[in-house]
């Protein structure tokens, strides 16, 4: 790793368009004013920097679920899955994490396993640090089957500033452990909802880094796991 690197990091496809409208916005405002023109680079800087993908090296380890997303833990409660996932109607242990505008917005799977369901639903833009953002607001959901035939649901929801959940995969996708499945634009939260009798490993206020903090431990036999992530 070199100094440029720290810096420098690559930027997910779906920020270009964004980048590129900020540029040519940028350009306009310094024939209006170089004042104007040096905060657009500013903001231009900003939105690059808000799409920024940067590499994460996930643990070995098959039995750990990971944080699905940069950003600090806000709630860790007992709630039903979303209905439209098909899951049972049994409360699991939900820990939300909460991003700023500040955080890289990539977002990866916490563990191995076959998506058995995607299920969007639309809905409103409350704060998504607010516990209502769960059940209230635009959401995407996954369901996972696990390699114990367990289930987890990791949640895309929209926050008060966000107004796109992009999602990159379908039913019957394979994913790895820390492998990119979406992003949010511009603010948002994510939820994980744990397998029944799985207690979390982190506390409200922690510091989550996507594809690296570990959020639980499973009852799953063997440490090790053969898949790598993208």
């Amino acid at each position: 790793m070199n100094l440029l690197s720290t810096f420098i990091k690559p930027m997910h496809p779906e920020g270009n368009k964004f980048v590129a409208i900020f540029a040519a916005v940028t350009v306009g405002l310094f024939v209006i004013s170089s004042i104007l023109g040096w905060i657009g680079v500013g903001l231009t800087i900003w939105c690059y920097y808000f799409f920024r993908d940067p590499h994460r090296v996930s643990p070995t380890r098959s039995d750990v679920v990971l944080s699905p997303a940069d950003g600090i833990v806000s709630l860790i409660e007992p709630a039903v899955p979303p209905s439209e996932l098909g899951m049972a109607d049994t409360p699991l242990t939900r820990i939300s994490v909460f991003m700023s505008v500040f955080n890289c917005h990539v977002n990866r799977s916490p563990i191995a396993g076959e998506i058995t369901s995607v299920a969007y639903r639309p809905g409103k833009f409350f704060n998504a640090s607010l516990d209502k953002a769960s059940t209230d607001n635009e959401r995407n959901g996954l369901c996972l089957r696990l390699a114990n035939e367990q289930e987890l649901a990791v949640v895309q929801i929209a926050g008060l500033v966000a107004r796109r959940i992009v999602c990159f995969v379908k039913p019957g996708d394979q994913l790895s452990t820390g492998e990119r499945f979406g992003l949010i634009r511009f603010g948002s939260r994510l939820d994980v909802y744990l397998p029944p009798d799985v207690s979390p490993l982190v506390s409200i206020g922690q510091t989550m880094v996507a594809g690296e903090t570990v959020l639980a431990e499973l009852n799953m036999a063997g440490t090790k796991r053969a898949d790598a992530p993208k």
